[in-house]
């Protein structure tokens, strides 16, 4: 959905990392699919037109108004049906949200759980009293007020207890089964997490319950689902990738193994190389010497 203004893309993208929030009103006049991508913001949109929402496996069909949930770890797009389409978007970090105490339970809430319904319908009171907040969300946005994050957070809080309080969207097709569901997407997230482009970032979930706990999930459930699709362990899948992107660095930079070691997500270089020798049968340095 476009940006209402007419900065770049890339300055755009810039603030939001910088504040860790954006709010902005949404106008579309085309018949369009958008797939997003971002890996690091949550979105709440509510908008009123006719559209498809892809969301993991599952495709819902809506008209009117609704109001969206978007995790970023979880794969969906948007595809727009109608000539006109209106509405408000709210991006915001998980950091942002994590400044308030209150914010853990409610990202484990339905809303962006991923075996939860991230859309809801939405009455014409309903819109009237949301399209409020966001309004505020604006103003206070470009005002100079001192504490106008900590409103913001107040205003996303808000919208989250009353969307709790109302009936989910039913109108949904199920593609797949849950464990084909929950496999889908930690195969999404953990792709997600490559190619590693610089040794400043590490890699964050590199163990089955640090992705269970992503996805706010038990780790044995995670487990079972990932088994019974793919055949291959969760642990298998994580070290199957993470050994195919250690190559990858080995062969087409300069990096020293130590840096590739910390990048990957090692504390030592030497659990690195014993972890790479025990994967592939030869240590990391003598890998890079064949490609020399």
């Amino acid at each position: 959905m476009p940006v209402k203004n007419t900065r770049s893309v890339s300055a755009f993208n810039d603030e939001l990392k910088l504040k860790g929030f954006k709010v902005f009103q949404i106008e579309q006049d085309s018949n369009e699919v958008r797939r997003y991508s971002r890996k690091d913001f949550y979105k709440i949109c509510l908008t009123t037109g006719k559209s498809i929402i892809h969301y993991a496996d599952r495709s819902f069909e809506q008209e009117g108004t609704i109001l969206f949930f978007g995790n970023p770890h979880i794969p969906y797009s948007w595809e727009t049906i109608s000539t006109s389409y209106r509405g408000y978007t709210c991006l915001f970090s998980e950091e942002f949200l994590n400044l308030s105490d209150r914010a853990e339970r409610l990202q484990q809430s339905p809303l962006f759980r991923i075996d939860g319904t991230p859309i809801l319908t939405i009455s014409n009171s309903q819109r009237d009293f949301l399209n409020t907040l966001f309004q505020r969300m604006i103003a206070e946005q470009t005002g100079d007020y001192v504490n106008k994050a900590d409103l913001i957070r107040n205003y996303i809080h808000l919208i989250l207890h009353e969307a709790l309080k109302m009936q989910p969207s039913e109108n949904y097709h199920k593609q797949s089964s849950a464990a084909v569901r929950i496999t889908k997407v930690f195969l999404e997230l953990l792709e997600r997490q490559f190619p590693i482009e610089s040794t400043s970032s590490p890699l964050q979930l590199k163990t089955a319950q640090e992705f269970a706990n992503k996805l706010a999930m038990h780790v044995n459930h995670l487990n079972r689902s990932v088994k019974e699709v793919t055949g291959k362990s969760t642990t298998t899948h994580i070290t199957e990738r993470i050994v195919a992107e250690a190559k990858a660095l080995l062969q087409h930079t300069d990096w020293t193994t130590s840096e590739i070691a910390y990048a990957l997500g090692f504390e030592y270089p030497t659990y690195f190389n014993n972890f790479f020798k025990k994967l592939t049968g030869t240590n990391p340095s003598a890998l890079r010497t064949r490609f020399v």
